[in-house]
């Protein structure tokens, strides 16, 4: 029977064997460097002590964990879901393992996932910052590491790396336009957060919408939520209440459809006929509400694929650096019944 030792260490073999560790580490991996007497010596107390190597620990030392970590906010949104599907497709083609990671909208968690990566625990990284967040130390600290990171969705404006990101103004000025043009006289604008990048962005898409179309821009149209549920809905509930007919919203999120229907027919409001609705949403259920959703769809699965495809080609070509720049891959606005034909 093989004698077993908890905890063996590679510096404990060296010890009992009178080796450097790092003749021992060459040994074990069979380096060239090591001649075939010293290897033996070591295999043969490795297979004695029942040695298995600790491919993290090894990891550390090369700086190549073959894993990529993926920073999101929250894994129940469809286009994270979607977009975790096109890193994955790139990364198991490459042979990477990735590792998610929720920030749940929390600096703070968000800010230690990232000084835990400065460990080595992985060799680059993929992020799309939670809503709280407004300062980007902790990720200066963790590309001063030498941890090549790429925005996706939700980007820092203000640190210079490559972000993958779609056209979030565009897309909301179309959908303010066609809100327009089917004869809405007030937009309301609902977001959950007046810092993050592609709210500003949808925000400014549904200002140049009124603007180029001759309409009033007012604050009191533009509603914040938090993460509240019933306060949220009895907000909402009291805007489409003191609303006239002829009503158009804009949902910058698509966890705030659903809010929107139940409100609608809590106040006996019909959609399309009294307010006509539109969200940015990649979720499958938007087809099949009543009536159905007009959304502005996200590629996600592409964004996360580039966004994957752009790392690994910076972790596999040494001398290849990141561009940048943004790589924006366009939404499409999908007609739906949710507004007027």
């Amino acid at each position: 029977m093989k004698e077993k030792i908890n905890n063996l260490t590679i510096k404990m073999l060296a010890g009992q064997l009178g080796l450097s560790v790092s003749t021992v580490s060459k040994a074990i991996s069979d380096s060239h460097e090591i001649s075939a007497s010293t290897k033996q010596r070591v295999n043969d107390l490795v297979q004695k002590l029942n040695y298995v190597p600790n491919p993290y620990a090894s990891s550390l030392r090369t700086r190549n964990s073959k894993t990529i970590g993926v920073v999101i906010p929250e894994v129940a949104d469809s286009f994270f879901a979607q977009a975790i599907n096109g890193i994955e497709s790139v990364a198991q083609e490459k042979g990477y393992h990735v590792l998610i990671y929720l920030s749940h909208e929390n600096f703070e968690k968000e800010k230690k996932i990232l000084k835990d990566f400065e460990s080595g625990r992985v060799d680059g990284v993929l992020i799309s910052v939670a809503k709280e967040t407004t300062q980007h130390c902790h990720i200066d600290a963790l590309m001063d590491k030498a941890v090549p990171i790429i925005f996706f969705d939700r980007v820092m404006d203000e640190v210079t790396t490559a972000k993958i990101i779609t056209n979030d103004c565009e897309s909301a000025r179309l959908a303010t336009e066609y809100l327009i043009k089917k004869g809405c006289n007030r937009i309301l604008f609902l977001s959950f957060s007046h810092t993050l990048s592609i709210t500003c962005k949808r925000l400014a898409g549904y200002k140049k919408a009124l603007l180029d179309n001759h309409l009033k821009y007012a604050d009191n149209n533009i509603l914040t939520f938090s993460n509240d549920a019933k306060k949220d809905y009895l907000l909402l509930q009291k805007k489409l209440k003191s609303a006239s007919k002829d009503v158009g919203i804009l949902a910058s999120v698509e966890k705030l459809a659903l809010p929107i229907y139940q409100a609608c027919e809590d106040l006996q409001l019909s959609i399309p006929e009294d307010v006509q609705v539109i969200s940015f949403s990649n979720s499958d259920s938007a087809a099949f509400l009543h009536p159905p959703l007009t959304t502005i769809t996200q590629p996600a699965f592409e964004i996360g694929k580039t966004a994957a495809s752009l790392l690994v080609k910076t972790l596999e070509r040494k001398n290849f650096e990141l561009p940048m720049e943004e790589i924006v891959i366009p939404s499409d606005l999908i007609i739906r019944k949710s507004t007027l034909p």
